[in-house]
């Protein structure tokens, strides 16, 4: 591999950046591609993003021959706010999904580890540790406390970085007092429809094990069927 590119490769992964290494069998020029960075007249711009959705590596063919995709995306994070019931049960099952899980509750009665063993449990307000979790677009986010004043912060900042998936419990009357708020805090209309409320899939769920169930399911679904953005134009230096 190209010194270079292995560098740029290590400082994507470093920065929690999805990329594919595009290698030629027959031993070609290899090249990677940022995902965002997909030129609209690549050759193989939809296994580009196919496979930037899969995560999966693969082979295939394009016009120029086989190719190799080595898929590096990383890993899906899910930050839950609210140490609650339907934590505890979605807790184990993210992680055997393969979700990097942290759960955030100020309320020091709810956080503690004799209800979360072996996960990262953060017992303060989301607002003050918001910046460590740096979450980003490969996050998911589910505001289960039903507390304006715990929800409300993560729900506008999980928006505004991008989060793949905002979710929120409560009721639509619930939901329609959050939008009145997060709306006077300053968040769009388009970002606030990105929202899914009431949370989870609609699958007649009840107890709290049913319901993280359904949530992890919409977890899953929005994380696979993501959008991966396409430039209008090829990138710099990238070769079709």
């Amino acid at each position: 591999m190209d010194l270079q590119l292995l560098k740029e490769l290590n400082a994507a992964r470093a920065k929690r950046q999805a990329v594919i290494m595009v290698t030629p069998v027959d031993g070609g020029a290899q090249r990677l591609v940022h995902e965002g960075g997909i030129g609209n007249d690549d050759p193989i711009a939809a296994d580009l993003a196919k496979h930037f959705r899969s995560t999966k590596s693969a082979m295939i063919e394009s016009p120029s021959g086989d190719l190799f995709l080595t898929v590096h995306v990383p890993p899906p994070r899910l930050v839950i706010i609210g140490a609650v019931h339907i934590s505890q049960a979605m807790a184990p099952m993210a992680r055997i999904a393969g979700f990097d899980l942290t759960i955030i509750d100020p309320r020091t009665a709810f956080a503690t580890d004799s209800r979360f063993t072996d996960t990262d449990l953060l017992a303060e307000w989301p607002e003050d540790i918001w910046a460590q979790l740096a979450v980003d677009r490969f996050t998911a986010l589910a505001a289960l406390t039903h507390d304006p004043k715990i929800d409300d912060f993560p729900l506008k900042h999980g928006l505004l970085q991008g989060c793949f998936y905002v979710g929120a419990l409560g009721s639509r009357k619930t939901h329609a007092k959050r939008i009145e708020r997060l709306t006077q805090a300053g968040v769009s209309e388009a970002d606030l429809a990105r929202i899914h409320a009431p949370i989870g899939l609609d699958l007649g769920a009840q107890s709290p094990a049913e319901i993280a169930v359904a949530v992890l399911a919409q977890i899953i679904e929005a994380w696979r069927r993501r959008p991966v953005e396409a430039l209008a134009e090829p990138v710099a230096g990238e070769a079709a």
